[in-house]
């Protein structure tokens, strides 16, 4: 009996020691080489398009910010996002044109490492993607018919006219109108900005509204005479306007977006984000990325 005890002891001393081995192998994840996978798992994303020398970028289809012209892809946002990565060390982008509406949902599914298409920083976007910092700044644009019939000039004007106005699904001016008291009957949403002015210029709608750059020189390039850019329009005095324009990134990218932050900021020091912008039409300095705003800021909607 009593050399029956002995091993019985001496067996679940064996088992514990085991247990407990297994145990630190398991949760400490030792890779064999003295590390652990915290330390030398994979790699991270950004590492791995530093090694490829390629990174994934889904575009909004909208002048100026992201367009293709001649089978090549041009816009602001375009070119920012292809200096920083420059700087990253990453010269090939795969890229992709979308409708506006398409880009959280492709980047929340894996399909892109960044979105960019001088998208508007705001409280309900930030729950659902990262942003990086400001990149632009902008305000709003009408677009009515030749010689104005309903004499359009604000979004009061539109709300108080029964008029009805068609933008861009997934565009923040739907919620700007609504603030300013439009109606949701009045709202038509459309695909893109192409789509909208049709809408007008049929009659099917009496107005259309985006960001000022994106509206005016979409109607600049379509050079249709029977619609016209609301020269004297009465910018919305709401939360959120001016906008802010960044690129996004999926939440568990943090590493990425923070090396995106710290090259943007150095091409803002050096001039080089105000020089693009005035190349593809923005002011240089009534479209610059603002000195004293965060998007930290922007997303708890104490500067929105």
């Amino acid at each position: 009996m009593k050399k029956l005890l002995v091993a019985s002891i001496f067996t679940i001393f064996i088992l514990v020691l085991a247990a407990c081995g297994g145990g630190s192998d398991e949760t400490s994840g030792d890779n064999g080489d003295g590390g652990s996978e915290g330390e030398s798992g994979e790699d991270s994303r950004l590492a791995e398009i530093q090694e490829s020398g390629t990174v994934t970028i889904g575009f909004a289809n909208e002048e100026p910010y992201g367009y293709e012209e001649d089978g090549e892809l041009k816009g602001a946002a375009v070119d920012i996002a292809t200096a920083v990565f420059e700087n990253l060390g990453v010269d090939n982008i795969e890229s992709q044109l979308l409708d506006f509406g398409q880009l959280i949902p492709g980047l929340n599914a894996g399909n892109f490492d960044v979105i960019t298409a001088g998208m508007a920083i705001n409280p309900d976007r930030c729950e659902n993607a990262d942003f990086g910092e400001p990149e632009m700044v902008y305000g709003e644009g009408l677009i009515v018919q030749a010689d104005n019939p309903m004499d359009l000039h604000s979004y009061e004007d539109i709300a108080e006219s029964d008029a009805t106005v068609s933008i861009m699904s997934g565009a923040t001016e739907i919620d700007y109108v609504q603030r300013e008291g439009v109606s949701e009957g009045q709202i038509q949403e459309a695909s893109d900005i192409p789509a909208t002015f049709s809408a007008v210029e049929s009659g099917r709608a009496d107005a259309t509204t985006g960001t000022e750059m994106t509206v005016k020189m979409a109607l600049e390039s379509a050079n249709n005479g029977d619609l016209e850019f609301v020269e004297d329009f009465e910018q919305p005095d709401i939360e959120g306007v001016p906008s802010y324009g960044a690129a996004a990134f999926h939440p568990d990218n943090d590493e990425l977006r923070e090396a995106y932050n710290e090259e943007l900021q150095k091409l803002i020091d050096d001039g080089t984000v105000a020089e693009l912008l005035e190349q593809n039409g923005f002011h240089p300095e009534n479209n610059a990325p603002p000195e004293d705003i965060t998007t930290e800021e922007i997303c708890s909607g104490e500067k929105y």
